[in-house]
């Protein structure tokens, strides 16, 4: 048995049994993919797949006992070759960031650009995805950290790291009556107007929604999307009255938009950085960590994931404290 025929055996399964895919995931040929599969199931004295002729039906009971075990182990040795490199000092290799599309447009990049300067032989990928999209990406193995934003509740996926604060702002065109109140408008002054928001604004448990209700009234939802520049665009286009995080907007940009802060009913959010706690973080996801939120000490990190020293952040700064200029 080896970790090649046992890091197939995942590749089969989690590619829908579909042979071809999995051999192009693995860089193998589909041959040399089936010939491993079968030698290992000779050594194991059983099949691990339920066949119908020369395709695979199904995982066979005995098939997903040594699928667990195989997941284990190949995370284990991915675990051991990741202390291994930071030992060395080796920092070569591909980071991938499960985050919102916000995050990935209006907070990331400054970060990603100053780890890629300290870190230059690696790659970052990002995978843009839906609010609650973001820690399914990381509990499939499928990314190596996750940056997403809650109102209020801690993300129970992994080590959870808290980033920064920020708000939601009322955004409308100049000539929208909203604009005219030069204060931050109420929830009931909201509930007039169709409303375009995050996706997640759908979700009866949103806290947008919960926001309204405790008001005893009903946001009227014209449009949602994931991405805040979207939102913008239909606000433009006299679609509603936009509701957006404060990083999203563009003071040079936006001119043509009067924002507003949002009712302090409306909760502020966090934003995390989610590690998995069974997994060896190599030193450039923590270092984009700290790029990220600079009051975060890289040694604490590493000391609470290896689990010597108990998790205490310090008070996340606001977006606006973070992003302000240092001057000395």
């Amino acid at each position: 048995m080896t970790l090649t025929q046992l890091r197939y055996l995942v590749a089969i399964a989690d590619s829908g049994l579909n042979i071809t895919l999995a051999a192009e995931r693995v860089h193998a040929t589909q041959p040399g993919l089936s010939k491993q599969l079968k030698q290992l199931e000779e050594e194991l004295g059983f099949q691990l797949f339920v066949r119908r002729g020369r395709s695979l039906e199904s995982i066979a009971p005995g098939g997903e006992k040594v699928l667990t075990h195989a997941r284990r182990i190949l995370e284990e040795a991915a675990n051991i070759r990741a202390y291994a490199a930071n030992e060395r000092g080796e920092h070569v290799g591909r980071l991938v960031l499960a985050t919102t599309h916000t995050q990935a447009r209006h907070v990331l990049p400054s970060a990603i650009a100053a780890v890629k300067r300290e870190f230059p032989r690696i790659s970052v990928h990002l995978e843009p995805v839906a609010d609650g999209e973001v820690l399914e990406q990381l509990a499939h193995g499928a990314a190596d950290l996750a940056v997403l934003s809650t109102a209020g509740q801690v993300p129970d996926a992994g080590l959870a790291v808290p980033l920064f604060r920020w708000r939601r702002m009322v955004l409308v065109p100049a000539s929208h009556p909203l604009a005219r109140l030069r204060r931050t408008p109420t929830l009931t002054e909201l509930s007039r107007y169709p409303l375009v928001s995050y996706e997640s604004s759908i979700r009866p448990e949103s806290s947008l929604r919960r926001a309204f209700a405790s008001e005893g009234v009903e946001p009227q939802l014209a449009m949602t999307a994931r991405d805040a520049d979207l939102i913008k665009t239909y606000v433009r286009a006299g679609m509603g009255v936009g509701l957006l995080a404060e990083m999203a907007l563009d003071a040079q940009g936006d001119k043509d938009l009067v924002a507003m802060p949002a009712p302090d009913a409306i909760p502020e959010c966090t934003a995390w950085a989610v590690l998995p706690r069974s997994r060896v973080s190599r030193d450039y996801a923590l270092e984009l960590i700290h790029a990220i939120a600079p009051q975060l000490d890289r040694h604490d990190l590493r000391r609470v994931l290896e689990g010597n020293a108990e998790a205490d952040w310090p008070v996340p700064p606001t977006w606006i404290e973070l992003s302000q200029p240092i001057t000395l």
